[in-house]
């Protein structure tokens, strides 16, 4: 089964944001581990990243479209894109919401997900591992 990933603004400059929060991986290595982890759970991974907020809400279009499963790292637009929360909202199929750093062990602002409340869940804090057990969750929800 096929499963639509998708990455917000500045996760594909990993390789130069702080370490301290998002650990030592490129995106590219990121790519790797998500393909690595959902070909191992049973889906083909569709991994896509935009700094383009239109182009994210595109992206969640086309999954409500087509009933595809979503992972989605909203990144900063977690905290403020309701067109993005709308669009999210559209998708009937399961749809969780990863980070890789805690957003509530970090600055106030990023204590609210708009995203949260139309996810069916959200995983957080585990670097990489955020998606792996986003891929876990969402083979029990579709089973």
């Amino acid at each position: 089964m096929k499963v639509l990933v998708l990455n917000g603004p500045n996760l594909g400059r990993l390789d130069i944001r702080d370490s301290a929060i998002y650990g030592d991986m490129t995106y590219a290595s990121l790519v790797a581990h998500i393909e690595g982890a959902a070909k191992t759970h049973g889906f083909e991974a569709d991994i896509r990243q935009s700094n383009d907020e239109a182009e994210i809400i595109g992206w969640l279009h086309e999954a409500a479209d087509t009933r595809t499963p979503v992972i989605i790292n909203p990144a900063a637009f977690t905290h403020y894109s309701y067109a993005i929360r709308d669009a999210a909202e559209l998708v009937k199929a399961p749809l969780i919401e990863v980070h890789l750093s805690n957003p509530l062990s970090r600055e106030e602002f990023r204590h609210t997900s708009v995203i949260s409340g139309v996810a069916n869940g959200t995983i957080a804090g585990f670097g990489p591992n955020s998606y792996v057990l986003a891929l876990i969750a969402l083979k029990a929800l579709i089973s």
